[in-house]
Order: C-alpha cells, then structure tokens, then sequence
C-alpha cells in the first residue's frame, strides 16, 4: 500500500529545488515535511504488494508432441458416420466414425486377386518342381515358374499392406470402412461434417493425452540465461506446478525473448490446450529481484535510479538514489535487480527526486 503524503503546486516544488540545489549520486537527500509534500513524494514498501511473485512471465499450454494422433481418412470417400465430438474421452480402438469408399472396394478386389493368383502360382510351381524331379521338364521351364510365383506373392504381400495402411481388414467385400481411435485421449479437433467426400488423407479428428502437459514460457534474454533445467515453476494464484525441461536457444528477433518449455507436474487437469496464462518462477539464489512501479524508476547518467529511503524522524525524511538493472518489464511495472524485499522506496513524486539529485533541467 502507498503512503499518501498531499501533493502542492509545481511552483513550490521548484523553489524546494532550487534552494536545495543538487547532491551527488549516492549521497542521501534530506527532505523536510514542507519539501515532501511540495515535491507530492509518496513511497512503498518493496514487495509487500507482490510478495511470492518474484518473476511472473505469460505461457501457453501444449501438449507434447508424443502424445497426439490424428485420424485421416485412409482412402477417398463419404463420411457416412461420425460418432464422437470435439471434447468427447475415447478408448483405444473405438470407432469414431465411417467411411463409405468406392476406392476401398477397390483396394480389397484387388487384394483378393493378388491373392487368389499367388495360390494358383504356388501350385504350378509346386507340381513343376515334381515334374522336374522326375526329369520330365527343363529346368528353365522349371525357373520361369520359380519367378512368377515370387512375383505374384510379392504382389499379394503389397495389396495386403495397402489394405493394413488403409485400416481395411482382410476377407469379406464391403464399402464401410471403420476409423478407429489410435490411443486413449480426448478429441481436441473435428476436420470432417457428416455426408461429406473427403480426399485421402483429410483430416476427420485430432485427438491428445492430456497428462501430462507443456507449458511454452516467453521470458526475456536476462532471465533466460540465469534458469536451469529442473527449476520449480507454478502458475500464478493457481494450485498448479511443473518443472523447466528446456530452455531455448533460439531468440525472437522482435521482443527479444526467449522461450522455455515448463512440465505441468500438478494439477494439468485443470488446464486446456491453447489456453494463455501467467507463470511464476521463481530467482535463482543469489539473484534477488523484485517488482516495481514504473513510475519508480528514473534515467540519469546512462543507468536507472530508484529512491530507496533510509531515515525517518523528527527532523526529516531521507533518500538515497540507488542505481537497479532492468529485469524485464510488462505494463505499468517493473522488474529488477538492486532492491530487497521490505525497503521503502519513492513510487511518486521521482521527477522532484531526480531534480534534487542532478539540479534544475539536468538530463
């Protein structure tokens, strides 16, 4: 919470200015009641209205490659029926929906041919390789025969594969051809309507393993580069935790920010793919930050500044200009290195500070 101290004109501020006259970097400034309130200086304490929020960066929720499936139609044809809807929990091996295909009719034809011509060759070669055997033949004849039944059943073998790859399973001719779930997991996406042709390979659903899940995490270089594999991160004001699995290389040229993959360890039930939010992780020992006001902060010789005060009695009130380095910063706050938690520092009234400490019209 601020401590309200009331504000007076701008006039009264110049002449506190002036007959102070300016202090150097570091050195405390002593400000009478008169001189605060003129100057409208307010403070706060340093993470009292942000305690446990240390560095707090927005995510996106994903979920891990390995455990996303996508069902397509395996051959051209008509979506005869859909039997599930985004949102919906499948099992592995139920039927989501079926395809009406020409093409499928086709495939399995041809199957049935391959096949029956492979047997037939087999028998031939069989009662070739007899007659052989009891040197009524040539062994050309003999080899010819060898050579058409070994292309006939690897014709067999590649009209059955195609029926594998196509979910179609061997014997009976049919034209439905049922497309089930590959894993157990929830319908994320529909690609198909009922009654429409599709064309092989269109998408009908998308389905996903919601547990566990990956957090994608935008946090500037600074940061980055202080993290570790292993970290503890959670989700702001949320019963929610993971650990840092990566941390990317690669940097965005425009916000220059980097990207970390967090796992949600506790609590991914509650989480959608896609959704935006807020994590927090938390410095690393030894790298204390803490949140500001923006308003904190001024520019002074090449460096930031904040007013940390220092005294507090009869006689006055003391500020010591205190250089921090920028961390990140979103809004109207501020993230950085150089204060501790509890100080009190100025959050309004800086520009009177600043002029204090630089003298009139400085820069």
């Amino acid at each position: 919470m601020f401590q309200a101290i009331s504000r007076s004109s701008r006039l009264s501020a110049l002449l506190v200015v002036l007959f102070t006259g300016p202090a150097v970097a570091g050195e405390a400034l002593m400000l009478q009641a008169a001189q605060i309130r003129a100057l409208g200086v307010e403070t706060a304490v340093v993470g009292q209205a942000d305690q446990g929020r240390q560095g707090v960066y927005p995510a996106r929720v994903l979920v891990p490659n390995e455990q996303m499936r996508v069902v397509a139609a395996p051959v051209g044809g008509m979506l005869e029926m859909l039997a599930v809807s985004p949102g919906a929990s499948v099992k592995k091996g139920q039927v989501l929906a079926r395809l009406a295909s020409p093409q499928a009719l086709e495939l399995q034809r041809d199957a049935l041919q391959a096949g029956s011509q492979s047997a037939l060759l087999r028998q031939s070669l069989k009662r070739d390789e007899q007659l052989f055997a009891e040197g009524l033949i040539a062994e050309s004849r003999l080899q010819a025969t060898r050579a058409a039944a070994n292309q006939a059943a690897a014709q067999a073998s590649e009209r059955q594969q195609g029926l594998a790859l196509a979910g179609i399973a061997p014997g009976k001719l049919g034209p439905f051809l049922a497309l089930t779930a590959p894993i157990d997991g929830v319908v994320l996406e529909q690609g198909g309507q009922l009654g429409q042709r599709v064309e092989a390979a269109t998408l009908i659903y998308r389905i996903a393993k919601l547990t566990p899940l990956w957090l994608e995490i935008q946090v500037p270089l600074a940061v980055a580069a202080m993290l570790k594999e292993g970290m503890p991160i959670k989700l702001a004001d949320r019963d929610i935790s993971g650990k840092l699995i990566a941390i990317g290389r690669a940097v965005d040229p425009a916000s220059q920010t980097a990207l970390l993959r967090a796992e949600v360890t506790k609590g991914a039930e509650a989480l959608s793919a896609g959704q935006v939010l807020e994590v927090e992780i938390a410095s690393p020992a030894g790298k204390q930050q803490q949140r500001l006001p923006a308003a904190a902060l001024v520019r002074h010789d090449g460096k930031t500044w904040a007013f940390v005060q220092t005294a507090s009695d009869d006689k006055g009130v003391s500020f010591a200009a205190r250089p921090v380095r920028i961390v990140s910063q979103g809004g109207d706050s501020v993230l950085v290195d150089g204060m501790q938690a509890g100080e009190r520092v100025a959050v309004k009234g800086v520009s009177g500070l600043k002029a204090m400490l630089t003298g009139v019209g400085s820069e």
